[in-house]
């Protein structure tokens, strides 16, 4: 019988986003085989076992600064959810935003080249958050940024500190930020069909032609199951056809058609979307529950 190991189920587990000890049962009825056990979790758990690479880990927060007609958005990462609350962290990715919104860094290393001070460092935003970093005690960095300066008028959304939307539109503000508040919960990838990725249809297009192939029907049935799969999809995930959120009998188009508004771009932040945790974080809390386990026996 195989030793299994922490490193082991912390590797599957990022390989299939199953419980930890449904991975250890996997590896144990495997006799250690990677592979293996990953294909008895895919048959056990079906797709709640396929979403580690969607999982989002990382901790920090969005900022935005509106001025007018130009405006920012920036994540700021963390190491820990404690520090998403603390006031120093929040001043500094508040002063990111505005820093971004008033001298148009290009780049990170640019915005870490700006004129700041807090909290007794300085003379740069870079000098501050390393004098944080020794403050806290935990790593932060900035992750990512947009300048909107494209002559629209801009509304910015918020949800608490880990979701942010700026649109740029025409029209009426306050449709615009029931706008902005819809991209937030319901994540449109698009503003409409017709600009959804080519890739995501083509993903979407397997999925159906998989779906197609197992239902067994004749091929031109297939064919009009398989279109109808791809223009649900396009639907569901562009902006202006999806049901608007405060009136669901109404499309975000026609919402913003009565109130005289268009919405010629859309920018969504989640805290940190696409980042993973390290395996290593997982094999020390595997090992860690493994040590509470055996303390309660």
């Amino acid at each position: 019988m195989a030793a299994i190991t922490a490193s082991m189920v912390a590797e599957l587990r990022g390989k299939t986003d199953a419980p930890m000890m449904e991975c250890k049962k996997a590896l144990t009825e495997a006799d250690g085989d990677m592979a293996k056990a990953e294909e008895l979790l895919r048959v056990k758990l079906g797709t709640k076992a396929g979403k580690a690479a969607s999982r989002v880990t990382a901790e920090g927060v969005v900022a935005s600064c509106i001025r007018g007609l130009t405006g920012a958005m920036i994540e700021v990462n963390c190491e820990t959810d404690f520090v998403t609350k603390n006031d120093s962290f929040l001043s500094l990715a508040r002063a990111a935003a505005e820093l971004i919104a008033e001298k148009d860094p290009i780049d990170i290393a640019a915005l870490g080249a700006l004129p700041y001070s807090q909290d007794g460092f300085g003379p740069t935003l870079e000098d501050v958050r390393k004098g944080l970093i020794g403050k806290i005690g935990e790593n932060m960095s900035f992750r990512r940024f947009k300048r909107f300066n494209s002559g629209a008028q801009l509304a910015a959304y918020l949800h608490g500190t880990r979701i942010g939307v700026v649109v740029e539109y025409t029209g009426d503000e306050v449709a615009a930020k029931d706008v902005a508040m819809h991209v937030a919960a319901m994540k449109p990838v698009a503003i409409s069909t017709a600009d959804v990725p080519a890739e995501l249809i083509e993903r979407e297009r397997s999925v159906a032609t998989a779906k197609a192939a197992e239902s067994g029907k004749p091929a031109d049935i297939a064919a009009k199951m398989i279109e109808g799969s791809v223009q649900k999809y396009l639907k569901e995930v562009s902006l202006f056809n999806q049901p608007f959120v405060k009136n669901d009998k109404q499309t975000v188009e026609q919402m913003l058609k009565s109130a005289s508004t268009n919405v010629a771009a859309f920018t969504l932040y989640v805290v940190g979307e696409g980042i993973e945790k390290k395996v290593d974080d997982f094999a020390a809390e595997v090992a860690a529950q493994v040590a509470a386990a055996k303390g309660s026996a």
